[in-house]
């Protein structure tokens, strides 16, 4: 069955002028425009291509990488504004509708929108909403965890954080405390640590690693900065400043302070009055 506005794995069935027809099952022949068709493609070969609907909604098959698929969320630019809503790049050549039922604020021209790319009900067309809130799933405690490792889209600024969308799915919280040194951007894509599954199954998550671990990775990163010092000092002590710290390092104090603590039980370094003294 073919995913419309996915990727599918399909079978070049013949060549034209036009291009390369694959085999679409029950939907019939679906057209590879020539533009995409290579040297080394012959018929009865498997393609990976992108499903969609060209101008005159038939279906069309492209080699090209789209930013974002159905059942995705992505941040898009608006290319161009009609009476009917805006039109968003998303990396093929079909620009992404988003109806004006669909902003929640009148989208411009050359501005980047955080969007979920979905099929609409009624016209089983590719459509794009940036009412993204209808889209996000309560994350559970079986699937995550203190210390996992996930995927975030940096969604926008609070009072409290900044809020992400991880793992395309559940809403999260980075909190204030938790950006350390220059501060991810909307659209930014990156990954972080969950800290807590809240009741309401959203997610608490750290830009860096948490526990053990990751008092352990910044020790080691630390004594290789002390290693490539100049006479291996470096002029900070557990009395700097959380701002210098985290702009030199990138991390807070309290790990840095972790940090130094392990170096010096392990007898690797001494603590002067003005920095610390690789031994």
């Amino acid at each position: 069955m073919i995913k419309l506005g996915r990727y599918n794995h399909l079978t070049i069935v013949r060549f034209t002028d036009h291009g390369a027809y694959l085999d679409g099952g029950e939907v019939g022949e679906i057209l590879m425009p020539k533009a995409y068709v290579r040297d080394e493609m012959h018929p009865g070969d498997e393609v990976d291509v992108f499903v969609y609907l060209d101008q005159q909604e038939r279906l069309v098959a492209t080699m090209e990488k789209p930013y974002g698929q159905v059942g995705d969320f992505a941040y898009l630019e608006v290319s161009w504004v009609n009476k009917y809503g805006a039109f968003l790049d998303w990396g093929v050549m079909k620009d992404l509708f988003v109806p004006f039922r669909e902003q929640k604020k009148t989208m411009e021209q050359g501005d980047s929108y955080i969007i979920y790319i979905y099929i609409d009900e009624e016209t089983h067309r590719i459509a794009g909403t940036a009412k993204v809130n209808r889209f996000i799933l309560p994350a559970t405690s079986r699937d995550y965890y203190r210390g996992k490792t996930v995927d975030l889209l940096v969604w926008q600024r609070t009072d409290l954080g900044l809020k992400v969308i991880v793992d395309n799915k559940h809403a999260g919280l980075i909190y204030n405390d938790e950006l350390i040194g220059e501060e991810p951007r909307t659209g930014d894509r990156l990954q972080g640590t969950v800290i807590t599954v809240r009741e309401d199954g959203r997610l608490d998550i750290a830009l860096q690693r948490i526990g053990k671990s990751r008092f352990r990775d910044f020790a080691e990163q630390l004594l290789e900065e002390l290693k490539a010092a100049e006479n291996g000092f470096l002029p900070f002590t557990d009395k700097s400043d959380s701002d210098a710290i985290a702009e030199r390092f990138g991390v807070s104090k309290k790990t840095f302070k972790r940090a130094v603590g392990t170096l010096y039980k392990d007898r690797i370094i001494e603590l002067k009055e003005n920095g610390l003294q690789l031994k």
